[in-house]
């Protein structure tokens, strides 16, 4: 369906920066757009053939919003051009989202430079292609808006994954440091080395054919926060913004058939009566959202062996206190060792990869789902 709605500014160029990946020649284009385009060719947000995945917030349909880290958006067209809209908030007046931008199966990674921007895929050979944008930074990086395509033809997608996973978590699960391709460790900003796509949890999901859904922020914890923090992961769940606290999420949008919680991080070793109290509490606020999922306790992939020992034995307390008080539906799972060769002590992508891997496992040996592999 066509439309020339959009409730954006668009065309009428004003800075062109072009990146070309010479693995296959594919050009990337990134301008500033201005005015509003109304070609034959442009298919709004809005349209059937789009299909979002995530924390979106759609009060303004023409421009689905989220902040979440690991928000995608997946169409298939045809043609040998592909070019569309993503709109950032640009916190702080100078802070700018990564994107994931998979074509065909091959992942390329590319930053927003304006308010209002147009990636521009050049190079594709005439056919058949399909492509996902995710949301490689989180909501301490500021929202996006996704705001429409450009393209010869939109086709209909597969339906969606009958699955989905929800993972909750902090840096770890944000995908913080994992990438340092483009920019090494100690260099550029705190979000530059960003990559939820590859980070544990879309790996895991994409590896059992389910949806994802990322609810994490860096720094967070279940009693104690780092870097002077001043929110919890019980107060934020239940928000769009986690970051900031705000926005009230609608958790119709989603009901997950697996959730997995890696937090203990950032809280450390704590009074073991507090922590694993307010871990139950949270526990029971993820079951009363969602009433048949398997939630699985995880432990910390960077705890070192001290923090090990003690994640092992909170959540062990955890796992047999609420089975024993009838949530049949908990699992718990260690990890072997810790994950710390990214970037500041966080798990790279190779490591997540590991990662994925034994909670993969898991999921299988365990039949928590019907997943088609």
């Amino acid at each position: 369906m066509h439309s020339g709605k959009s409730a954006i500014l668009f065309l009428a160029i004003l800075f062109s920066l072009n990146k070309t990946f010479a693995q296959n020649q594919l050009t990337f284009s990134l301008q500033q757009t201005t005015k509003e385009d109304t070609s034959k060719n442009f298919f709004n947000a809005e349209s059937p053939l789009i299909q979002y995945y995530g924390r979106i917030q759609n009060t303004n349909p023409a421009l689905p919003r989220f902040w979440s880290s690991g928000v995608y958006i997946k169409a298939k067209f045809v043609g040998d051009k592909f070019s569309f809209f993503v709109n950032d908030q640009e916190l702080y007046g100078n802070v700018h989202n990564y994107l994931e931008i998979v074509v065909d199966g091959k992942n390329y990674r590319l930053q927003t430079k304006f308010a209002t921007n147009k990636i521009s895929v050049i190079g594709l050979k005439k056919g058949k292609h399909t492509i996902t944008v995710c949301k490689d930074t989180e909501s301490g990086n500021g929202y996006l808006e996704f705001a429409g395509i450009v393209c010869k033809n939109l086709l209909p997608l597969p339906p969606k994954p009958a699955e989905t996973i929800e993972f909750i978590g902090n840096s770890i699960t944000c995908g913080l440091g994992d990438d340092n391709s483009e920019i090494a460790c100690g260099k550029g900003e705190w979000y530059d080395h960003h990559n939820a796509y590859m980070a544990y949890g879309p790996q895991t999901a994409r590896a059992l054919n389910a949806q994802w859904v990322i609810s994490a922020v860096s720094g967070i914890g279940m009693i104690h926060s780092c870097c002077e923090m001043k929110i919890l992961m019980p107060q934020v769940f239940d928000k769009m913004d986690m970051r900031d606290d705000s926005i009230p999420y609608n958790f119709d949008q989603y009901t997950p058939d697996i959730v997995t919680v890696c937090l203990g991080q950032n809280d450390g070793i704590q009074d073991s009566t507090a922590f694993c109290s307010a871990y139950v509490d949270f526990v029971k606020t993820i079951r009363n959202k969602y009433a048949k999922a398997k939630i699985i306790l995880l432990s910390s992939p960077m705890a070192d062996d001290k923090l090990r020992v003690v994640l092992k034995n909170y959540l062990s307390s955890i796992d047999e206190y609420l089975q024993q008080n009838g949530d049949k539906n908990i699992y718990k799972y260690f990890f072997k060792k810790q994950y710390n060769h990214g970037c500041d002590g966080h798990p790279s992508i190779n490591e997540h990869t590991e990662i994925a891997a034994q909670l993969i496992h898991f999921i299988k040996e365990n039949k928590l789902s019907d997943f088609k592999s």
